[in-house]
């Protein structure tokens, strides 16, 4: 799996949070564990 610039990533185990700042290929993993990619956040709205 190729991780991408700019995609976060969370570790479900201790709380760790990870920016991809260069794209490649691997997995981010943290406490022996693969990190879950995190949702985009929705923007609030301009009304």
């Amino acid at each position: 799996m190729a991780n991408q610039l700019g995609k976060r990533f969370k570790c479900e185990s201790c709380g760790t949070e990870v920016l991809c700042t260069k794209a490649g290929v691997g997995t981010a993993q943290c406490c022996d564990k693969d990190m879950e990619l995190q949702q985009p956040k929705a923007l609030p709205s301009s009304d």
